[in-house]
């Protein structure tokens, strides 16, 4: 398993397991762009659905973690700024339904 290692660059299971972690938080974020192309699909129209947000949300907090765990400050910034984003998005998606009193 060797080649494992060397393969993903890393140079004990610890950074192995953090790449995976990494890997993961990836296609989470990689899951949303599919969420909202099939929903778009499904409508006939371009749309953001509710899931595109918590696929985002999540994605960017697990590359977040991943980032502080490398020590990236290009990595941090950037992924700081979407949370704050797909936060926002979420809360004003949630308000607007509080208001209409729809779930």
């Amino acid at each position: 398993m060797e080649w494992l290692l060397s393969f993903l660059r890393v140079e004990n299971w610890v950074e192995f397991w953090w790449v995976i972690f990494g890997l993961f938080g990836q296609l989470m974020f990689t899951g949303r762009f599919l969420v909202q192309w099939i929903a778009s699909e499904r409508a006939r129209r371009s749309t953001i659905p509710l899931a595109f947000w918590y696929f985002s949300l999540a994605g960017g907090i697990i590359l977040f973690t991943y980032a502080l765990y490398r020590q990236d400050p290009v990595f941090i910034l950037g992924q700081s700024m979407g949370l704050f984003i797909y936060s926002r998005n979420l809360y004003l998606i949630y308000q607007e339904r509080r208001e209409n009193g729809s779930n």
